[in-house]
């Protein structure tokens, strides 16, 4: 079976998007980079070892293409609201491998989705760690338990933690990568000399 790469995307909304990067740069020049991380993650992650699918929300947005930032031949899915944990389970109800990812890295290459693919031949999950304690990808062997996310306290410092103990099997880990929060992980991100935004 084709592995499936889902892809979390948001409306590239004013004010709706990176707001503790707009707490320090304002609301256009987080707009401009979000867009521009989107754009880039987008172009590097479609590959044909896997089928790549985006992820959309708000619902009604499902349609657009915000000046060709969302590839017209990309297939969508709703998120059809609800918390966190029930949009992430709802993407691991199908069978095959399956890895979900967002747009906030930058530095995430088409290398780590081909290496989760490959570390979920011979194990249960695997995680891409992020620097905060949460992680910016999660695949696992479908289906899923549906309770799987339940408990996961999201945007905190043991998101990563929390998930790792939901997962009953052995779980493989890729590299540790940050993600562009706010202005000084952007800054971060600039000086690895991998520079890409414009602010």
């Amino acid at each position: 079976m084709k592995p499936t790469l889902f892809i979390f995307a948001k409306a590239p909304l004013m004010g709706k998007v990176k707001t503790r990067l707009a707490a320090d740069i304002g609301h256009v020049h987080a707009v401009r980079i979000y867009r521009a991380m989107t754009a880039k993650i987008l172009r590097e992650m479609q590959d044909p070892r896997w089928d790549t699918i985006l992820y959309v929300t708000p619902d009604k947005y499902v349609g657009a293409s915000f000046g060709g930032l969302w590839p017209k031949d990309m297939t969508r899915f709703i998120q059809n609201g609800g918390g966190l944990s029930q949009r992430t389970a709802k993407l691991f109800t199908g069978k095959g491998p399956i890895i979900t990812i967002g747009t906030d890295i930058p530095a995430m290459q088409r290398a780590d989705i081909a290496q989760g693919f490959k570390a979920l031949k011979h194990n249960k999950a695997v995680i891409g760690p992020a620097k905060d304690g949460g992680f910016y990808l999660i695949g696992l062997n479908a289906p899923a338990d549906t309770n799987l996310f339940d408990g996961i306290r999201w945007s905190h410092p043991k998101t990563r933690k929390d998930m790792c103990a939901a997962i009953d099997g052995r779980i493989a880990f890729l590299r540790e990568l940050e993600d562009v929060d706010d202005l000084a992980g952007y800054l971060r991100y600039k000086n690895l000399g991998r520079g890409y935004f414009v602010c």
